[in-house]
């Protein structure tokens, strides 16, 4: 797993601002807030302060606009944090009851309360920490011109999104800065000493600087097999600032650059700054070719071959399968393709499922991105002034909100499944970003202009994706589980007159019909459905709706969303509610059942913990988990399942309140007071973690092996407990109840 990261910033002509285009809409915004309880109407009109805001504050004339007045941050940073509070007063007392909202409107006040928060995060955080990163970088940003200030806003945002794709891969990390324009002397007694020292590494490892063809080839790298995230960009962010000689090339007026980045996880080559990546054309003792760079995520199966074939002199110590495609495609220039065609020529040959970004001094204005294979991902992002491309959406998200995904499974011609696989494009800065000025090929040279609708919003921010202060992210998704289990029940879990308390989800994730029918007996029978940690999930919410219909005629079951749909379907499934769970609502498995379930006349409600997603398409109601966009990015899911639990508990006690025989008035009430307390023990819980420590320590490296086992409801949560152990430790774990533990395989004791 490796992450790629490319910027290519448009240039255009200075939109000159002024703080009255930020400090206005934000106190505009911020006084909205202090009004007390803003409803959905006053949080829409707030977000769109908050936007217009953060409008005038991206890209090099928003950057700019902070480095021309020292004052702006401040005061942006204070209206920030005022509007901030209020958020989180106004969440408070929706946790607390303080203030109700109407069932009807309870899902799009928590969307307006949501986007609220990722703009004051997108002003706040994004746009002031990317100018305080430039500011890093350039030394006194006010010192620099504007070419200047662009290329160190690329640099920047390259480095900011390397910091969240190292979720994909942390051993090494490189970044790459093609300058052109530098205007400088090459033939200067200092320029020419500074070339000298740095152009004569053979391996093209960090500080290492190539002139070739009009352009300055800057590169920078870290490589470390233990470390922490964050580590790798900390030291490719220093070696920027520090470089004298990249700050004299961006000194000329005329100076531009694209960057190229990448982190990697290595699976072919041991872990090297010699291996990581970007890596650059050169040959031993072939001097003068045409000189390209290339990142790479997935493995080029036949690496060897190539280079074998074309007779490649690649350095010995190089040992990566990256370093044969920019080697290839200068090869390809060198006999007269030009660029977009030695490029084609490349990736045909390369086999297996590969993600792929270059660079070429011959055309230092554009990089061009190939992927083959359903194993890879690349996004295209269109900012207000730059295209950004990543292997993740998280990489995109900080410049935009939506992007192209290209596509390397689909042959060129549908029809014929035999055709070419794979996706080129090519972008440059010699135009304004938008979806119409994608250039996009198959692998075959078929020219795949961009549909009206292919770029897709992407449904998540920084703020979704941000570990803060945690080491890692398993930490920080631990540590919000207590907020997100709150969420999950707020304006859900209410307090009637006399202090009894009920559920009250709404027509949008309970609709009248389907009440109706519950009610009347029509729907006899509940299957709950996930795949993964939401299967075990769906196994809670069915144990607990099963035990609270007992005296009912309803039949509960749970069940992977794959055995549904491969061995339970019938074919009228009209007296069947389907309950399916996914974190993401883009799960195959469970989305395909749903339509073999809905296609046989099944109701569907969806647990899902993403608006706009797939399954809330499918579904007939939804009931989203926390606030409806908590993502979690650990493989390990924790915030996520609790909720998922939680909402589970919800749905059970709304249906059973419905279904003839269901349980009586005591017995809901003790669960719903459980339910109530949960957050606050979760945080008590949280509260002993050096005693955990301590235990681990103590107890867990004796044992080499391990077994989950319980009953009743601890069952189902050795069954999650297992999932966890296995993600986190690469061991196959055993699980059981706890008077079958003698058949486990005896190798766990």
């Amino acid at each position: 797993m490796c992450g790629i990261i490319a910027i290519v910033r448009h240039t255009s002509a200075p939109d000159p601002r002024t703080p009255a285009a930020v400090i206005g809409p934000l106190g505009a915004a911020a006084a909205l807030m202090a009004t007390g309880h803003p409803g959905v109407d006053d949080l829409r009109a707030v977000a769109g302060h908050l936007a217009e805001a953060d409008r005038a504050l991206r890209g090099v004339d928003g950057l700019a606009l902070v480095v021309d007045h020292p004052g702006l941050a401040g005061e942006v940073a204070e209206l920030v944090g005022s509007a901030t509070a209020s958020v989180e007063a106004l969440e408070a007392d929706l946790d607390a009851g303080r203030q109700v909202v109407a069932d009807g409107d309870l899902e799009a006040h928590n969307a307006a309360v949501v986007e609220v928060k990722d703009l004051l995060w997108a002003v706040g955080q994004d746009r002031l920490r990317t100018a305080a990163g430039v500011g890093v970088l350039a030394g006194d940003p006010a010192s620099v011109g504007r070419a200047a200030l662009g290329v160190y806003l690329s640099i920047q945002e390259a480095l900011s999104a390397l910091d969240r794709l190292e979720v994909r891969g942390r051993d090494s990390a490189g970044i790459h800065v093609l300058v052109r324009g530098h205007g400088l002397d090459l033939g200067s007694p200092e320029v020419a000493g500074a070339l000298g020292e740095r152009s004569g590494d053979p391996l093209f490892t960090s500080g290492s600087v190539r002139a070739a063809e009009g352009t300055l080839s800057f590169v920078y790298k870290a490589a470390a097999e233990i470390g922490e995230l964050g580590d790798n960009t900390a030291v490719l962010r220093a070696a920027v600032a520090d470089d004298e000689l990249l700050r004299a090339a961006l000194a000329a007026p005329g100076a531009e650059a694209v960057v190229l980045g990448h982190t990697r996880w290595a699976s072919i080559g041991i872990i090297s700054q010699f291996n990581a990546h970007p890596l650059n054309s050169e040959e031993v003792g072939v001097p003068g070719s045409p000189y390209t760079l290339a990142v790479l995520n997935g493995d080029v199966d036949n690496f060897s071959d190539l280079k074998a074939a074309e007779s490649l002199a690649i350095a010995a110590e190089i040992t990566t399968d990256a370093k044969v495609i920019p080697t290839l495609v200068s090869r390809r220039l060198a006999e007269g393709y030009n660029l977009t065609e030695a490029f084609r020529s490349t990736v045909n040959r390369l086999e297996g499922s590969v993600a792929i970004g270059l660079c070429a001094a011959s055309a230092a204005d554009e990089v061009l991105f190939a992927l083959r294979g359903s194993g890879q991902a690349l996004y295209v992002g269109a900012a207000d002034d730059a295209w950004v491309v990543a292997s993740e959406p998280y990489g995109v998200v900080e410049l935009t909100g939506s992007y192209l995904r290209m596509d390397g499974d689909t042959p060129a011609d549908p029809s014929n499944p035999a055709a070419t696989r794979g996706q080129i494009v090519a972008l440059g800065a010699g135009v304004r970003p938008s979806p119409e000025a994608v250039r996009r090929w198959s692998y075959d040279g078929t020219s795949q202009p961009v549909a009206a609708g292919e770029f897709t919003s992407a449904g998540v921010t920084t703020r979704d994706i941000d570990r803060g202060s945690h080491p890692h992210f398993l930490l920080k998704e631990i540590t919000e589980a207590p907020s997100s289990f709150k969420k999950t029940l707020r304006g859900k879990l209410v307090e009637r007159a006399g202090g009894e308390l009920a559920v009250e989800l709404g027509e949008d994730t309970l609709p009248a019909a389907v009440t109706e029918r519950l009610a009347s007996g029509e729907i006899r029978r509940v299957v709950v459905i996930g795949q993964g940690t939401a299967a075990v999930a769906a196994q809670s919410l069915a144990m607990v709706l099963r035990e609270l219909v007992l005296d009912s005629a309803l039949s509960v079951e749970a069940s992977l969303a794959t055995e549904l749909s491969g061995f339970a379907l019938s074919a009228d499934m009209s007296d069947t509610l389907v309950v399916a769970i996914s974190q993401s609502g883009t799960t195959t498995d469970t989305n395909r059942t749903v339509d073999l379930v809905r296609a046989r006349g099944a109701s569907v409600v969806a647990v899902v913990n993403r608006r706009n997603s797939d399954l809330t398409d499918r579904a007939d109601g939804v009931l989203y988990t926390s606030d409806g966009r908590d993502v979690e990015m650990s493989v390990a899911s924790t915030k996520a399942f609790y909720s998922q639990v939680g909402a589970g508990f919800l749905l059970a006690l709304a249906v059973s309140e419905v279904v003839p025989g269901g349980a009586g008035p005591a017995e809901r009430q003790e669960l719903l007071r459980a339910l109530r307390e949960l957050p606050g023990l979760m945080e008590r819980t949280l509260g002993v973690r050096e005693q955990v420590a301590a235990a681990a320590r103590t107890f867990a490296p004796s044992r080499r092996y391990w077994a989950m086992v319980g009953n009743g409801p601890n069952r189902i949560a050795a069954a999650e407990v297992r999932i966890k152990a296995s993600e986190l430790c690469y061991k196959s774990i055993a699980c059981d109840g706890t008077e079958d533990k003698k058949h486990i395989d005896l190798s766990s004791e």
